[in-house]
């Protein structure tokens, strides 16, 4: 057994962050806890990236219980992964959410990777539908780099990740069977700069089956 070691220290400071937390909530917000705990009815389900610095509820200054949210490696929704399936279909159909946002950012380390062929097995497993998106646009994205820069190619790459994500999760059936119900739902794309704090609109929405099969064919996004 270790004793107060190190790594016991990090983890007690986590704790004396959340009494710090805890304090200052109940100091600037009497009550809020316990406003928490009636059953969190969001608007808006967020898929966004692992990165620890892109906060989701911090980003657009929303309370807990407002937001809800998943994350993974580059923002990916993918066909095989039940994880973001179910998360999708229980903020739809349970939820009720009337806002579905992919959220990416610039400077993505999972669509980096994406460009480069040493990655771990099941990393590079999981990143490689942003690789046949680097090569549906690789005409557009080399030309970026010879002009700009390999960092701006890979933030049109992180750009274009999203856009796909969007037309993805408008194929998940969750989201066909809300609209074919007139459900209210619209899947929005969004990409955050961390260099100074700003989230952009890439203005990419689709909230029907016909905007939904206007995507797939390209007169869409």
């Amino acid at each position: 057994m270790c004793e107060k070691c190190d790594c016991n220290s990090a983890i007690d400071q986590l704790f004396e962050n959340n009494e710090e937390w805890i304090k200052e909530m109940n100091a600037e917000r009497p009550g809020f806890f316990s406003s928490l705990v009636a059953q969190q009815s969001p608007e808006y389900l967020w898929i966004g990236c692992s990165d620890s610095r892109v906060p989701a509820n911090e980003l657009v200054k929303m309370d807990p219980g407002t937001i809800f949210v998943h994350r993974n490696i580059a923002n990916l929704v993918n066909s095989s992964d039940m994880n973001v399936l179910t998360v999708i279909q229980y903020a739809v159909e349970v939820l009720k959410v009337k806002h579905i946002i992919v959220n990416g950012h610039y400077g993505c380390g999972g669509v980096m990777a994406a460009l480069q062929q040493s990655n771990p097995d099941l990393i590079d497993h999981w990143i490689r539908p942003i690789r046949k998106y680097y090569h549906h646009n690789r005409k557009e994205l080399e030309t970026i780099g010879e002009e700009q820069g390999e960092k701006a190619k890979v933030n049109r790459l992180c750009e274009i990740n999203v856009v796909e994500q969007v037309r993805n999760i408008a194929h998940v059936p969750a989201v066909r069977h809300a609209w074919e119900k007139g459900q209210e739902l619209a899947i929005h794309g969004f990409i955050y700069d961390i260099k100074d704090g700003r989230l952009h609109n890439m203005n990419v929405t689709i909230d029907n089956i016909e905007k939904a099969e206007k995507a797939v064919l390209r007169e869409l996004c």
